[in-house]
């Protein structure tokens, strides 16, 4: 219909006055680092794949017998005939690296949020959400179709005042935060929020989806800085770090037991490919064995912060904000033109005002590119 392309049509050229139309680029990822997009051969520090797994050669040996084990495909859902025997390893794996009873695993991280929420918290129910969670979270606390309330940013005194006001009113609440957050790179400040959220009677859930891996000692954000924070339900993805697909949620066997029976992006949702689960489950193993290989990744990110006069960096990921989406892309497009590749994030991924590049660092770039990619950002980006 004409007034279906008309009302893209109108959209998109909205998009294009405000810099912020999105096209998507091929990117051939040869070695875990460098990539090949638009006819130039980029290091890459845009890439979430912190420890470089899934190019490690036991993480894509375990994905291939897998696939001539086991198929392509899992065939069906988990709860019909998908449930391959490679998941109770896998999910074994994360409850042991977690410390809890039990764990599940759900087809990707947006779709684990947006299951495990809506479980725990009803239409009678309270959700309160850092400001600066990521999307797949406030899905899955709209889809509750009960109360949704955001604290601002690592507030705890803000969280404090929503639950004092509205707690009562509610049967249950859940607050839920990111463990390290996907475009700032900081930590929630998981003991505190945990405390808090057992004044109150309620349940907290942090993600940690840039957190496992690199944090902790592979561990996570809840394991961060050698103390254990013992959180009642730890949500993540196999993306990141771990190098595969596929999201989970760590919690109590009832929890995970409930999940089963009542996660709807579980039941309803096909199984993750075999290759996949016994690629993440490789990937888990390594991760074990070499804490100080996960520890390279913020390692990096702190050399190239000091250098740059940039503020510490918690994790991998080092935000340089820019401010207009405009001027990111240009930013974005002077590092392409020495060699980097940065992609810019601007809203609505990140709030107005504040676009930005988000540098990811990984266990094999090379210290002199880091050295390299510090002296080119401050005199090519920080000095504009």
């Amino acid at each position: 219909m004409q007034s279906l392309d008309d009302f893209a049509a109108e959209k998109l050229d909205d998009l294009e006055r405000r810099h912020l139309r999105r096209t998507l680029a091929d990117s051939y990822r040869e070695d875990g680092i460098w990539v090949e997009r638009g006819g130039r051969k980029l290091l890459s520090f845009s890439c979430n794949d912190y420890l470089n797994l899934s190019h490690h050669p036991e993480v894509k040996a375990a994905a291939a017998a897998a696939l001539h084990l086991y198929g392509a495909g899992s065939g069906a859902s988990r709860l019909v005939t998908g449930n391959h025997p490679l998941y109770a390893q896998l999910e074994a794996k994360l409850a042991r690296i977690k410390e809890t009873e039990a764990a599940v695993v759900f087809g990707s991280g947006y779709l684990a949020n947006a299951g495990i929420i809506p479980v725990l918290i009803g239409r009678e129910g309270l959700a309160l959400v850092d400001e600066l969670s990521h999307a797949c979270i406030f899905a899955g606390a709209q889809l509750t179709r009960g109360k949704v309330m955001t604290f601002r940013h690592n507030d705890l005194a803000h969280a404090e005042e929503l639950l004092m006001a509205h707690r009562k009113q509610h049967d249950r609440a859940l607050i839920v935060t990111e463990g390290v957050f996907s475009m700032d790179g900081d930590l929630a400040p998981l003991d505190e929020l945990n405390a808090l959220a057992q004044q109150h009677d309620a349940w907290l859930m942090s993600d940690d989806a840039h957190g496992l891996g690199v944090i902790g000692g592979g561990r996570g954000s809840s394991f961060a800085n050698g103390k254990h924070v013992a959180l009642p339900l730890q949500m993540g993805t196999l993306s990141k770090a771990v190098g595969a697909y596929g999201g989970y949620l760590c919690a109590s066997a009832h929890v995970i037991e409930l999940m089963r029976n009542r996660a709807r992006t579980l039941v309803y949702s096909t199984g993750l490919p075999p290759a996949i689960v016994a690629a993440a489950s490789a990937a888990l193993d390594i991760i074990e064995r070499e804490p100080d290989y996960a520890a390279l990744p913020v390692k990096k990110a702190k050399y190239f912060t000091r250098m740059t006069n940039l503020p510490d960096a918690q994790s991998p990921i080092v935000p340089i904000f820019i401010g207009g989406a405009e001027a990111a892309m240009k930013a974005a497009e002077r590092l392409a033109n020495e060699g980097f590749l940065a992609v810019p994030i601007r809203p609505p991924t990140v709030p107005e005002g504040t676009a930005r590049l988000r540098l990811t660092f990984t266990a094999q770039h090379p210290d002199a590119e880091v050295e390299r990619l510090a002296r080119v950002v401050r005199e090519r980006v920080l000095a504009h």
